[in-house]
């Protein structure tokens, strides 16, 4: 692997197949769930928590991303951090009240997180490199 690969500048890939990919791991999950006899609960947390993610993301992404807009900029910064948070809180409450649900929704949540990222960081990495 070169060193050069990361010091390329790219363009900025969509969020729409990461997002799809998340999605379809959370939707698939519903049958393992079903068949596993997991608590459906925890599915459905989960599920409700990668919609409200994504609809907060795609919230943030109508943020203008001008380099003279610093205000916008703060904002999508501190949108993207406090996600976490918007999920995690939730999870941490399901957990606490319910060890299954809560650990069966953050697994879910976790995979679909993690498809959503590598195919992200498929997308940048296998998109042209800029001029």
């Amino acid at each position: 692997m070169s060193a050069g690969i990361f010091s390329t500048p790219r363009a900025v890939p969509g969020k729409l197949a990461p997002a799809v990919a998340g999605a379809a791991v959370v939707f698939l999950a519903l049958p393992v769930f079903l068949v596993a006899g997991w608590p459906l609960a925890g599915w459905a947390l989960a599920a409700v928590l990668w919609v409200a993610a994504q609809a907060f993301a795609l919230l943030l992404a109508r943020l203008p991303l001008d380099a003279d807009n610093l205000a916008a900029a703060g904002m999508r910064g501190i949108g993207t951090t406090s996600r976490a948070l918007l999920v995690g809180i939730p999870l941490v409450v399901a957990t606490v009240s319910d060890e299954r649900v809560g650990i069966a929704a953050a697994v879910v949540y976790a995979l679909a997180y993690t498809v959503e990222l590598l195919v992200g960081v498929a997308a940048y990495f296998g998109g042209e490199a800029k001029a």
